[in-house]
C-alpha cells in the first residue's frame, strides 16, 4: 500500500476507513471529511482489498475485526477496539506506525488521532531522510579519508566533512603523541564565525587525554550540554569576536575519542548551534564509524610514510654502493692493467732472458692477476646491472658460442688434469640474445665447474632442444661436473650476491660469490631459467633454458 506524505500542506489528506458497522463507518467518515480528509471506505475483507488496490492512502482507520486482512505496510494505521478487547501490542507492531482508539469514543477523536498519526509519519519520514542524507555525507567523508595517505589531508577531510555534514559551528581534531600515528591537528569553523573555544574538559592536554582514554575504554562519547562554560581557545592562533557561536558563546557539543585496539590515539570535538536538536544515537554512531576510518587512515599513512622513508634510504644506500663499486673498479683496473702489461713484456724477453725459477714465479703472478681481473669484471657487471638493463639482442649460434667458451677455458682444465668435453644438438641452434652477456653466463658456469671439481675429474657441456607440451620450444645447455657439490640447505642461496657455499669456504676454494648471481640475472633478463641440481660430494649440474629462435 502506497502513502502520500508530502510537504504540500494544501493537498488534502487521504483516509481509508474499514468498518463492518455501517453506523460507525458513516460517523467516522463524516468526522474525517469535516477535518479535511478525502475518504474511501470498506466494510469487509473483499472491499478492503479492493480499496487498497484502488489508490494510495495517508492513514487507515481499521476495525479490529478486519485487522488480519490488512497487510504490513508503511501507512499509519488507527485501530478501533471494543472496550472489552484486550490490546494486542504485537498487532500494533505489525505496522510501521500505529495507534488505537476505542469504538465508544467520539468520532471527532478518531479524526484527531488520524491527523496525529499522519504528522508522526511525516516526522518519521523527515528524520529518516535526514539520517540518510547524513549517512551519505559521512560516507563521503570516510571515502575522502581513505583516498589519501597524507595525514594533513586526512585531518582536513575529517573536520571539513563533519562540519558541513552536521551543520556544525566548530570541529576540532588532534592526535596524541604515539608512535603509530603522526602528530596532526585540524580545525573547522562555519563561515562568519570566530574561532571556537574548547570546553573545560579539553582545556589542557592531560585532562583531554584522560577524558578520551576513559571514553575509548567505555566505547562511548561525551555530549556536553548547551551553556557549558568555555575553556581555552582553539590552539594555533588567537580567537576573535564573531557572530553567535564564537568565543564566549558555547554551544551543545560532543567529544568523540579516536583509537585502535586498547590505546586511544586522538580526540574529536564537534560544536553545534544552540538551536540544534539533541545528539541522536544515529548521529553518534555515524561519527564513531568515521572516527574508526580516521584511525585506520592515520595509522596506514604513518606506516606507508615510514616505509617510503626506508625505501628512499635504501635507494640512497644502493646508489652509494653502485658508485663505490664503479669507483673501486676503476681504481683497481688501472694498476692491474699496468701489472699485466709488464708481465707480458717480461715474458716476451724485453728485459732479457728469464731463469726457469723466475718464469714459474711469473706464472703464479699471472694466474693471480687473471683471478683479480675476473673479480673486477664481476663487480663491474654487478654495478652495470643495477643501473642499465638494456640488452643488445642479435641471433646467437649456441654451438659456436659454447665452443668459444670451452676453448678459452681449456688451458684452465688442462692445468687441473680435468676432462672438459662439449656436445651439441644436431644442426644450427640459435637464440635471440646479447652475445657478450650470454658468453659471460657460460664462462661463469663452466669456470665454476672447473674450479670446484678436484684434479682428474670431469666437466661435460651439452646442448639440446626441449619442446615439452604447453611450453615454448627452448634451448637447454647443461654443465655437469664431478665436483664437491653444494649442501642441500644452501642451494637456494647460491644466486645471492657474494654468497659462497660453506664447503667452498672450508676448502679455501677461491671466489667472490658473484658468478652465479650474475649468470642468473642475465638469464632471467633473456626470459630464460637457470636451475641447479647438486649432490654433496657427487657433483653439480647447472642447466640454462633459453627460448629458441624460431625466426626465418
Amino acid at each position: 500500500m502506497e502513502s502520500r506524505l508530502t510537504n504540500d500542506a494544501s493537498a488534502p489528506n487521504r483516509a481509508l476507513v474499514a468498518d463492518p458497522d455501517p453506523v460507525r463507518l458513516e460517523e467516522t467518515v463524516a468526522a474525517l471529511i469535516s477535518a479535511g480528509f478525502l475518504v474511501r471506505t470498506a466494510f469487509d475483507a473483499g472491499s478492503l482489498a479492493a480499496a487498497l488496490e484502488s489508490g494510495p492512502s495517508d492513514v487507515v482507520v481499521l476495525d479490529n475485526e478486519l485487522r488480519e486482512f490488512l497487510p504490513r505496510n508503511s501507512v499509519p494505521v488507527l485501530l478501533m477496539l471494543d472496550s472489552e478487547d484486550k490490546l494486542d501490542v504485537a498487532a500494533l507492531e505489525t505496522w510501521i506506525i500505529a495507534d488505537f482508539v476505542y469504538k465508544g469514543q467520539a468520532p471527532g477523536f478518531r479524526a484527531s488521532r488520524a491527523l496525529v498519526l499522519i504528522a508522526r509519519a511525516a516526522e518519521r519520514m523527515r528524520r529518516r531522510s535526514e539520517a540518510e542524507s547524513l549517512r551519505e555525507s559521512l560516507r563521503k567523508v570516510s571515502s575522502a579519508i581513505r583516498s589519501t595517505i597524507d595525514p594533513g589531508q586526512i585531518a582536513r577531510h575529517l573536520v571539513d566533512g563533519i562540519g558541513e555534514a552536521l551543520s556544525a559551528e566548530h570541529v576540532w581534531f588532534t592526535t596524541f603523541p604515539d608512535v603509530r600515528v603522526p602528530q596532526v591537528t585540524a580545525e573547522w569553523s562555519a563561515p562568519g564565525l570566530a574561532r571556537g573555544v574548547l570546553p573545560p574538559e579539553l582545556a589542557d592536554e592531560t585532562s583531554m587525554f584522560e577524558l578520551a582514554e576513559r571514553l575509548w575504554a567505555e566505547a562511548d562519547v561525551q555530549p556536553l550540554p548547551k551553556g557549558t562554560p568555555p575553556g581555552r581557545a582553539l590552539p594555533g592562533r588567537p580567537g576573535g569576536a564573531g557572530r553567535h557561536g564564537g568565543a564566549g558563546s558555547p554551544s551543545a557539543s560532543v567529544v568523540v575519542p579516536v583509537g585502535e585496539g586498547d590505546l586511544v590515539l586522538g580526540v574529536i570535538w564537534i560544536a553545534r548551534p544552540d538551536t540544534a536538536h539533541e545528539w541522536t544515537r544515529a548521529e553518534i554512531g555515524l561519527i564513531q564509524h568515521v572516527s574508526g576510518n580516521l584511525a585506520y587512515g592515520l595509522m596506514q599513512s604513518h606506516l606507508i610514510g615510514a616505509q617510503q622513508q626506508v625505501m628512499y634510504k635504501l635507494q640512497e644506500l644502493d646508489q652509494a654502493k653502485t658508485d663505490f663499486l664503479t669507483t673501486v673498479n676503476h681504481e683497481l683496473r688501472t694498476p692491474l692493467t699496468s701489472i699485466t702489461a709488464y708481465l707480458d713484456m717480461i715474458r716476451s724477453g724485453a728485459g732479457g732472458p728469464i731463469p726457469a725459477g723466475v718464469a714459474r714465479m711469473i706464472d703464479v703472478i699471472s694466474r693471480n692477476a687473471e683471478r683479480l681481473r675476473r673479480l673486477i669484471e664481476d663487480m663491474l657487471t654487478v654495478s652495470h646491472q643495477d643501473t642499465s638493463g638494456d640488452l643488445q639482442l642479435s641471433r646467437v649460434n649456441v654451438g659456436t658460442l659454447l665452443r668459444l667458451v670451452v676453448s678459452t677455458l681449456q688451458p684452465l682444465a688442462d692445468s687441473r688434469s680435468l676432462s672438459l668435453t662439449v656436445e651439441h644438438a644436431p644442426g644450427t641452434v640459435t637464440v635471440q640474445a646479447d652475445e657478450a652477456k650470454l658468453e659471460q653466463v657460460f664462462a661463469n658456469i663452466i669456470s665454476n665447474a672447473i674450479k670446484f671439481t678436484p684434479d682428474g675429474g670431469h666437466v661435460a657441456v651439452s646442448s639440446g632442444i626441449a619442446s615439452d607440451p604447453g611450453t615454448v620450444p627452448s634451448v637447454v645447455v647443461r654443465v655437469e661436473d664431478t665436483g664437491v657439490g653444494i649442501p642441500e640447505t644452501e642451494i637456494d642461496q647460491v644466486f645471492t650476491r657474494f654468497f659462497r657455499a660453506s664447503n667452498a669456504s672450508t676448502a679455501a676454494i677461491p671466489g667472490s660469490g658473484l658468478g652465479l648471481a650474475i649468470a642468473h640475472d642475465i638469464v632471467e633478463r633473456h626470459s630464460g631459467k637457470l636451475n641447479i641440481e647438486s649432490g654433496l660430494g657427487v657433483g653439480t649440474t647447472v642447466s640454462v633454458r633459453l627460448p629458441l629462435d624460431t625466426g626465418g
